[in-house]
């Protein structure tokens, strides 16, 4: 077992330690009670005891009293650090008034443990006496890295060296076992095979076929970095390997193209086979080497962070050093680092855009209206980008649905909501931790480090289902991350106010970040965010819940107002906090958070007047994060300070994260997008009524490739790819089909790998993709990158749903527009592509990027616009049964269209058969189910048959 070594320094510093601990805790009252007596008297006070002369001796006294008080704080500074270090808790309790002498004493304990954990790590396996491998050892990490979790109060001076020595002993028992696999000959051995036609072996494809996930290549990588090769090259890059190169595996690799050791192969050529052998010796060295650097720096972590740092919750970018920027490929960091902030903006963006379809559809005009959202350009483009890749929708999800679990599961056993300050998110883990301890968590939450916090883990959380309890925190927002963890801080539960001082600029990007995500996040039902003296070009992100106000005057207005009104509100309801509300029988009505944001430093008697209002606004669901210059602003309760590089600072609260942000820049991108996607932003007050990519829809337009999206996927012009890849290669066009302004390729790499992927698997795939796709006859490449770095088709790749939006253009505002003959066959030609929904037939786990567009609204509204207007063709002529016809071959992709079934009841009634129209009455009603049918259809159904509700009593 290797080991890091300790020096005689480190073993001087214990037994000084040792030795000052003994005197201190022994020697002194040793001398105390020997030399000059016990602190406590023989007898009780009398009053003669007051009027002696106060001598020397009475000095003496009063002052040994002190002594022996000052040992008593002293030893119980001991016992509390030696407690926590040996239970493993991270942040022991504090001792009264001890600052200075609980400081020492946890200095004096982590030196002595540091090296009595190292000792201990020695000892041959007494501590697993017992213990079953298996689930129980699987569980350690786990437990490890909830210990593990930064608290929002722990100091970062609470660092013990048990937590040292422990990770110590984990590196070393990983480094044996690595070693063991080698010395009792089961390694194996991957040979890099040679080309097949355009397909080419990589590190990730090795990874998915020999240990069953891709993204374990750099383990791979790792055995094999630097290890001199057979051609006498080395492996540098983990996206340059050669045929013929020897690959080291990880000892649980698996398949039928592994070798064992060359003795136990014989199916091997005896040349390949001394290859591997002097592979095998030559790199027993190199591995050793690398194992031992790779422990004594991450046992230098350790030292440092007192522990095994917690994965990360989402794969993200790291920051592009100076004069690099080509990294992050032109799209702005600040929201590529924040996968919460950019999916709630994703989510609500969406939202926007399908109402403002909607809204166009129902104000259309002589069947022409806005099809489509303006397409993105410049900064919003890149902002969009930015968010596509970035965005955790899976996270939000699990959030939201662990906090609904949670306060059902309260709800169900009477118990109260606890308060809980802040959360931590850290690979799908969720750490709550709560004001004050509040007992045993429901299941399958559980304990955390100590009785504030409360955690679950990612597999449980998975479990949890939709649930229509109210949000029991909604005024959680991010701040940043801090060891690879997320920290979200729950503005309404801070006791009095939260300041942030720092640089203007800096101060709002943070002010802006916190309002975006409170704005759009996914874990809250209602709320109010006051912005005052900033943001109000912030409101189009959520108008419902965002409202600007000027100064300070208009905020005390209004803040005073509320606070009378929610005491008052509290009092009559008989609950103590809104938490004691929320999940009573008003839940949904009542006790929505109010949250202020306040940029700029109020004057000193607005600073004492706000300071008023928040001492009880915790209680209330009130929130105040105020801008400060300096950091003594009255009556804040917690101070953070965000510095020019970007880091948030709060040092009475342990805290030291890198913030997430929302620059200027950023944020009037992300503004714009919004502000683009309003219902009244277009042309006519709509989106535009043009498609971005009209065909050419002569016979002379036929195109090379022909992709049928609308309905079940078929590709028309092209080979059938390797099975292996063709799922993925099917997926990758259809996106870039469905978007012929472009798309980034971080945003193809983010669609088809949302867990993440290297940059030289994505361009493997992106090379596959143009090999299969081809070249035109004039020989250029039908996927193409454009001058921003986007890939775009080629004109001669066509998809159906690209034609039957240029069908449909042609007929109502084209060559159909004057022509009534044209009209009628383009519309016929139009509604004769549609066999189904989108994509009808895509698999379950692959397209999971569909839910971040529109097109899923889109095209029912298309093709319901193409069957009213093929409908109103044929009533020109009276051809009653065509434009029934026409509206139930709409319907079958555009069922709710209510807009159909007004012009299919019209329809019927012209043909002057009551009981087809009763009929169709009917089955409207049952469609309808218990909501019953939509008021103007109801008004329709009373002027065409008055008596259906007698037909059909339970719509009545």
């Amino acid at each position: 077992m290797w080991m890091r070594r300790r020096t005689v320094g480190d073993f001087v510093k214990a037994f000084l330690a040792f030795v000052v601990l003994v005197v201190l805790v022994l020697g002194v009252p040793f001398a105390l009670a020997t030399q000059i007596g016990w602190p406590l008297p023989s007898g009780a006070p009398s009053l003669d005891w007051l009027q002696r002369e106060i001598t020397v001796g009475t000095f003496l006294n009063i002052l040994t009293v002190i002594v022996w008080f000052a040992w008593a704080q002293f030893t119980a500074c001991v016992l509390v650090e030696i407690k926590a270090a040996l239970s493993g808790v991270g942040v022991p309790g504090r001792v009264p008034g001890a600052g200075p002498s609980q400081l020492l004493a946890r200095q004096l304990v982590a030196a002595l443990l540091l090296v009595g954990a190292t000792a201990a790590s020695l000892t041959p396996g007494l501590a697993q006496l017992g213990q079953q491998h298996g689930l129980e050892g699987n569980q350690q990490p786990a437990v490890a890295a909830a210990q593990q979790t930064p608290g929002i109060f722990a100091q970062q001076e609470a660092r013990t060296g048990a937590a040292a020595g422990a990770l110590a002993e984990q590196a070393s028992q990983a480094a044996a076992d690595a070693r063991g696999t080698a010395e009792h000959g089961d390694t194996k051995f991957y040979r890099i095979q040679p080309p097949e036609g355009r397909h080419h072996d990589s590190l990730w494809e090795i990874a998915e076929r020999h240990l069953g996930d891709g993204r374990r290549y750099k383990e791979i990588f790792e055995l094999n970095k630097d290890r001199v090769q057979p051609d006498g090259s080395r492996l540098s890059e983990a996206s340059l390997i050669r045929p013929g190169w020897i690959m080291e595996m990880p000892g649980d690799a698996r398949g039928g193209e592994l070798v064992e050791m060359p003795d136990e192969a014989p199916d091997v050529s005896p040349r390949v086979r001394q290859q591997i052998d002097a592979y095998a010796r030559t790199g027993d060295q190199q591995q050793q080497q690398q194992q031992q650097q790779q422990q004594q720096q991450q046992q230098e972590r350790g030292d440092r962070d007192s522990g095994a740092s917690l994965p990360e919750q989402r794969p993200a970018p790291a920051p592009a050093p100076a004069g690099q920027e080509q990294r992050s490929f032109g799209l702005p960091e600040a929201l590529l680092t924040a996968p919460l902030l950019a999916a709630g903006l994703l989510g609500a963006l969406g939202r926007r855009r399908r109402q403002a379809l909607w809204q166009s559809a129902l104000g259309a005009v002589g069947g022409r209206r806005g099809m489509e959202p303006p397409t993105p350009t410049g900064d919003a483009r890149d902002a969009q980008d930015a968010l596509l890749v970035g965005a955790d929708p899976d996270g939000v999800r699990m959030l939201d649905r662990a906090l609904r679990g949670l306060a059902a599961s309260l709800a169900g056993e009477s118990r109260a909501l606890p308060v809980v300050y802040a959360a931590w998110l850290s690979h799908g883990d969720l750490h709550l931790q709560l004001a004050q301890p509040a007992g045993k968590p429901p299941a399958p939450w559980r304990p955390g480090q100590d009785q504030t916090f409360w955690t679950l883990a990612r597999a449980d959380a998975e479990r949890y289902e939709d649930t229509d309890t109210a949000a029991p925190y909604p005024g959680l927002v991010s701040l940043g991350t801090m060891d690879d963890s997320r920290l979200l801080l729950n503005l309404e539960s801070v006791p009095g106010i939260v300041s942030l001082s720092g640089a203007e600029a800096d101060r709002a990007a943070v002010f802006a970040s916190v309002a975006a995500e409170l704005a759009t996040n996914g874990w809250s039902d209602r709320m109010t965010i006051t912005l005052v003296g900033f943001g109000d070009d912030l409101t189009p992100l959520a108008p419902n819940r965002i409202r600007h106000l000027d100064g300070t005057e208009a905020l005390f207005e209004t803040m005073e107002a509320e606070t009378r009104q929610r005491r008052g509100a509290l009092g009559a309801a008989g609950h103590d906090s809104v938490l004691t509300g929320r999940t009573g029988p008003a839940q949904h009505t009542r006790w929505a958070p109010h949250l202020v944001l306040l940029a700029a430093r109020p004057s000193d008697e607005d600073a004492h007047r706000l300071a008023e209002l928040a001492a009880d606004a915790a209680r209330l669901g009130i929130g105040y994060l105020v801008g400060t210059d300096s950091g003594d602003l009255p009556g804040a309760a917690w101070e953070m300070e965000i510095t020019a590089d970007g880091r948030l600072l709060a040092p009475l609260l342990g805290l030291e994260l890198d913030a997430q942000l929302l620059p200027a820049a950023q944020r009037r991108a992300v503004v714009d997008l919004f502000a683009a996607a309003d219902p009244g932003s277009g042309p006519d007050g709509g989106p535009g009524n043009s498609p971005p990519f009209l065909v050419d829809i002569s016979e002379e337009g036929r195109p090379a490739v022909y992709a049928r999206l609308v309905g079940p996927y078929e590709i028309i012009g092209l080979d059938a790819p390797d099975p292996d890849r063709g799922a993925q290669l099917h997926e990758a066009l259809a996106l870039l089909l469905l978007h012929r302004e472009g798309v980034h390729p971080r945003v193809l790499a983010s669609a088809l790998w949302p867990r993440g992927v290297t940059d030289d698997v994505r361009d493997a795939l992106l090379e596959r993709l143009r090999d299969w796709l081809g070249t035109d006859p004039d020989g250029s490449p039908r996927l193409r990158t454009d001058a921003t770095g986007r890939l775009t088709l080629a004109r001669s790749v066509v998809s159906d749903l690209d034609v039957l939006r240029s069908l449909y253009y042609e007929a109502t505002q084209g060559k159909g527009a004057d022509n009534r003959a044209v009209r009628g066959r383009l519309l016929t030609d139009a509604l004769v592509l549609v066999r189904g929904p989108l994509l009808a037939d895509r698999p379950g786990d692959r397209y999971r990027w569909l839910t971040h567009e529109i097109v899923d609204a889109q095209l029912p509204l298309l093709v319901a616009d193409t069957g009213l207007a093929l409908s109103a063709f044929h009533l020109e002529k009276d051809r009653t049964e065509k434009a029934i016809e026409a509206l139930n071959a709409a319907l079958r992709t555009a069922p709710a269209d209510e807009r159909l079934w007004h012009e299919l009841l019209r329809a019927t009634h012209a043909t002057g058969d009551p009981e087809r129209l009763r009929a169709l009455a009917a089955d409207l009603t049952g469609r309808g189910g218990a909501r019953g049918l939509p008021p103007r259809t109801e008004a329709l159904l009373d002027e065409l048959l008055p008596t259906w509700r007698e037909a059909s009593p339970a719509a009545g």
